[in-house]
């Protein structure tokens, strides 16, 4: 996932995302993970696994592969629970400190793509179980890149991958449909082919025609993650070192998202804000399009609903990239380490990988399941006749992941809710919301 941004969730107000965040982290550290009880087995010899993760990883049994049960039914002796932040920023600042406690934390927390590697880093580290030496997973049938992202500097990999997150742009055929705009698939990926401007060109024509209280874009935020995520330089210079001051990929991102701010391409959201705005807004139909990797297609069917059902269809985006992905990993700290280890191997093994995809549509870091049937013929009864299988296993093959840095994660929160969602929502000039974003990553990264 994502996101996430993430995979999936995103930050907070200007100039006191950090502040609030660890406020806030202190306030859930009873809502992201397990307390301080469940040391041992039941009196029945059944121990409990808790699982901390955030938006939506398909493992659930509710509305995700009910992966849950299946492990309980053949391991009678585990009983599983997830704890779910749909905030991916304020999960990641309460996980770092019950990190710092060696408290509170569950038996497997799950790691954003965009701080795996401060995960991975000197300070933490040592926090974290070598899954590669317990639990049984097979290393080798992820993608190798995916295992690098998650192995320390002595060789220990600390998380197992989950999903990868190749992008495509899903869009409203009826909102496309009523501005004058073609919904057959080939062509609207032809509207915008091998070139972001041409997405905003888009845009451009259906404001012309819009329907009265819609946008053409969710949100300028999404659409700087989505360009940043199909540019070879990021945050980060090729030695991981943060330099997104200087970065390419960064500032064509920062001018296309800008552009559709003030140009009145976006209905002006926050995506995974708090009060459920965004979510809301696929329901009501308040924007035609959302930049869309494979993980946003559950959150699609889950917030448009039923009634929206047969209105959404995805087409290959701008230029391809990757845009979010995550991993399970074992701290040492936990209650049930072996066992926890064991529980996350076999989740994220190939056939869960099939599993989850064809529920949630989260695309698998396992090799062999990109490649298996289940996945490149695979359809989304919600998206109908959409090859969705064929659009993202496509566009995984393409995937070169970008250098990373350990502080993308929190710089992206930054240069998106604290930069662009000023320009957007308030009106910011964007030379002063540039350089607030500065002085906030000047004061909130320690370098």
């Amino acid at each position: 996932m994502r996101i996430s941004s993430s995979r999936h969730g995103r930050g907070r107000h200007t100039g006191l995302i950090t502040a609030v965040a660890v406020a806030t982290a202190a306030a859930l550290l009873s809502g992201c993970g397990g307390d301080d009880g469940d040391a041992g087995a039941d009196a029945g010899g059944r121990i409990t696994l808790r699982i901390g993760t955030f938006g939506s990883f398909g493992y659930d049994n509710a509305t995700g592969a009910k992966l849950y049960a299946e492990y309980e039914k053949s391991h009678p002796h585990v009983k599983i629970e997830e704890s779910n932040v749909a905030d991916g920023q304020k999960y990641w600042d309460t996980l770092k400190l019950r990190l710092s406690r060696d408290s509170g934390l569950a038996d497997i927390q799950a790691l954003e793509v965009g701080y795996v590697a401060e995960a991975t880093g000197p300070a933490m580290a040592g926090k974290w179980t070598d899954l590669g030496r317990t639990g049984g997973a097979d290393l080798g049938a992820f993608l190798d890149w995916k295992v690098k992202q998650a192995t320390t500097g002595d060789g220990k990999v600390i998380g197992l991958g989950t999903d990868v997150g190749p992008m495509a742009i899903c869009y409203n055929k009826d909102l496309f449909a009523r501005a004058k705009l073609p919904t057959e698939r080939a062509e609207v990926a032809r509207l915008w082919a091998g070139d972001w401007a041409k997405f905003l060109a888009a845009g451009e024509t259906y404001a012309k025609n819009a329907p009265a209280g819609t946008a053409f874009h969710d949100s300028a935020g999404g659409l700087f993650n989505a360009v940043i995520s199909s540019e070879a330089v990021q945050y980060a210079n090729a030695k991981g070192e943060l330099d997104y001051e200087n970065s390419p990929g960064v500032k064509k991102a920062w001018d296309t998202a800008v552009a559709a701010a003030q140009g009145g391409l976006t209905a002006k959201l926050r995506q995974f804000d708090e009060k459920g705005t965004w979510n809301a807004a696929f329901k009501n139909s308040r924007f035609a399009t959302v930049a869309c990797p494979s993980w946003m297609t559950g959150i699609i069917k889950e917030q448009a609903g039923p009634e929206n059902q047969g209105k959404w269809d995805i087409a290959a985006p701008p230029v391809a990239g990757n845009w979010g992905g995550s991993f399970l990993a074992v701290p040492k700290a936990g209650k049930h380490v072996k066992e926890a280890a064991e529980l996350a191997a076999w989740l994220t093994a190939p056939a869960q990988h099939a599993k989850v995809f064809g529920v949630n549509g989260n695309i698998p870091s396992s090799k062999d399941t990109l490649a298996s049937p289940a996945v490149q013929d695979a359809k989304l009864p919600y998206f109908g006749d959409t090859p969705v299988g064929r659009i993202y296993s496509q566009a995984a093959a393409g995937i070169t992941p970008a250098p990373i840095s350990r502080w993308d994660g929190q710089v992206k929160t930054f240069l998106t809710d604290n930069g662009i969602l000023d320009i957007e929502q308030r009106g910011t000039d964007p030379a002063k919301a540039w350089e607030n974003v500065r002085k906030l990553v000047a004061d909130k990264i320690d370098r």
